[in-house]
C-alpha cells in the first residue's frame, strides 16, 4: 500500500550514491559495467557511478534527478531532461558501439522530455510510485514547453512496458541492442513517447 505522506523532491550531492543504485537498477545493469570500463586501477565501479552523480552536468547528474521518498527514506528515483529541438548528429567514429541505438532513438524524439531513469526499490513496487513519477515527468515536460515525454526500455522489461502503456505511452520504434560483453536481458531498445 503507497504511503500517503510520502514526498517528491530535488535529488541533494548526498543523495549520489543510493542515485548510482537507482540507475544501475533501471539499466538492468549496464550501468555498472559501464562503470567497470571506466574505473580507474583501484576504483570501484560504484565510486564511477556515484561521483558521475555528483556531477553538476551531465544526464546523470543530480541536477537532474527527483527522489521519492516514503518514510523519510528513498523508494524511488526518476532522472529526465528535455532533449533538444533537433536531432543531434551521431559522429559513429567516437560514440560507442552499444551507445549508437540508444542515441538513433533518442533522436527520434525530439522536443520531448526524456526520462532517463525510472527506478521503484523492489519491495516497494506495486504501490503507484512509478506512476506518481511519471505524472512529474509530463508536468516537467509542461513547464520545459516540449511536446510530450519520451522513454527508452528494453524489450525484455515487461513490467516496464506495462507501466508506460497504462500512463499514456505508445511504442514508435526500435533499435537491435550491441552489447559487447553486457549480459543484460532483451534484445531490442525501444523508444516509447507520449504526447502531451
Amino acid at each position: 500500500m503507497r504511503d500517503p505522506h510520502s514526498t517528491i523532491r530535488p535529488a541533494q550531492p548526498a543523495d549520489a550514491a543510493i542515485l548510482a543504485e537507482f540507475v544501475n537498477m533501471a539499466g538492468d545493469g549496464l550501468p555498472f559495467y559501464l562503470w567497470t570500463t571506466m574505473a580507474a586501477p583501484g576504483e570501484h565501479p560504484w565510486e564511477v557511478g556515484r561521483k558521475r552523480a555528483m556531477r553538476e552536468t551531465g544526464s546523470f547528474s543530480y541536477r537532474n534527478a527527483f527522489m521519492l521518498e516514503s518514510s523519510g527514506q528513498p523508494v524511488a528515483c526518476l532522472v529526465g531532461y528535455p532533449l533538444p529541438d533537433a536531432p543531434e548528429a551521431i559522429d559513429y567514429d567516437t560514440l560507442p558501439a552499444m551507445f549508437v541505438p540508444l542515441q538513433e532513438l533518442e533522436n527520434l524524439a525530439p522536443r520531448t522530455w526524456y526520462v532517463n531513469v525510472l527506478a521503484t526499490r523492489p519491495d516497494e513496487r506495486g504501490k503507484g510510485y512509478g506512476t506518481e513519477l511519471l505524472a512529474l515527468a509530463d508536468r516537467r515536460a509542461r513547464e520545459s514547453n516540449r511536446d510530450g515525454t519520451s522513454i527508452i526500455v528494453s524489450d525484455a522489461n515487461v513490467e516496464a512496458r506495462r507501466l508506460y502503456a497504462r500512463s499514456g505511452y505508445q511504442e514508435l520504434a526500435a533499435r537491435r541492442m550491441v552489447k559487447e560483453d553486457w549480459t543484460g536481458p532483451g534484445e531490442n531498445w525501444v523508444l516509447l513517447v507520449k504526447s502531451l
